[in-house]
């Protein structure tokens, strides 16, 4: 049940999406609205965007969010969060990422899916994702909370688009049938040093376990995961501080390195 009216709902994503554009934090919206739910949550982000669409931008694909079951507990949450993301947020392998844009951002490595066949919820189970899957590949997000100190709860974290902002991809891409995904290491690397280590496993016992649950959550609202979109399936390792004059390289079993730097 939504407890926000649609007029709040607009006024909250016009709020949340100023505050990632100008690059200004801003307090949790919970603190303001502590009876919103869930579907409150989603409803604003969803409003967020379309509003990126009315001015002309493309979605170019969702990831998903609190995808480690040490981050649910750390949150006090069942399931995952997911968001969408915007072309702007698209950013090359070895690009240079301009931090005056972002408010506190964090690295996250991660795997990434691409669709052949549309995913429907309700369920929807690991092997029908591997059916619909074309091939997966290494990506990057830049998380950005536009939150105040990231202090958050995750209805607000739901509804400021599950903290996205940036993402890299490129390295190769393989069917989904040539490893497994739950033992695909992946090294991070920060100015050089060695910062995380983690396995695909990381990501709920299996990455392609979040693309099932993103299929569901999206099917309680009536939508599907189109053939063709590009998944993001949640942090492999912790998220990474950075700042200006950081240099990121990640490095993935079979799946080539991904870099970026921050300027």
């Amino acid at each position: 049940m939504s407890t926000l009216t649609p007029d709040v709902i607009a006024q909250l994503a016009e709020h949340l999406e100023n505050a990632e554009l100008q690059a200004q934090d801003v307090t949790k919206i919970t603190d303001d609205y502590p009876d919103m739910d869930f579907q409150d949550a989603y409803d604003i982000q969803w409003e967020i965007r379309r509003r990126k669409e009315q001015r002309g931008h493309r979605i170019v694909g969702m990831k998903m969010g609190l995808t480690s079951w040490a981050k649910m507990a750390q949150m006090g949450v069942e399931e995952p969060c997911y968001g969408f993301l915007a072309d702007y947020f698209s950013c090359a392998d070895g690009a240079a990422i301009d931090t005056s844009k972002l408010i506190h951002p964090k690295v996250e490595a991660e795997i990434a899916f691409v669709t052949k066949a549309p995913l429907k919820g309700p369920g929807i189970h690991v092997a029908d994702v591997y059916a619909a899957t074309d091939f997966v590949l290494p990506a990057v997000e830049i998380i950005d909370s536009r939150y105040r100190d990231f202090k958050f709860d995750i209805k607000s974290v739901v509804a400021d688009n599950s903290s996205s902002s940036r993402f890299v991809t490129g390295g190769r891409c393989l069917p989904v049938d040539h490893m497994d995904l739950r033992t695909v290491g992946v090294v991070m690397e920060k100015n050089g040093e060695i910062v995380e280590l983690s396995t695909g496993a990381a990501v709920l016992g299996n990455p392609a376990e979040s693309v099932a649950m993103l299929a569901n959550m999206l099917g309680e609202r009536g939508e599907e995961i189109p053939a063709g979109t590009f998944i993001m399936t949640g942090g492999v390792t912790a998220a990474v501080a950075v700042e200006a004059g950081d240099c990121v390289t990640v490095r993935y079993h079979d799946l080539g390195t991904l870099s970026m730097r921050f300027v």
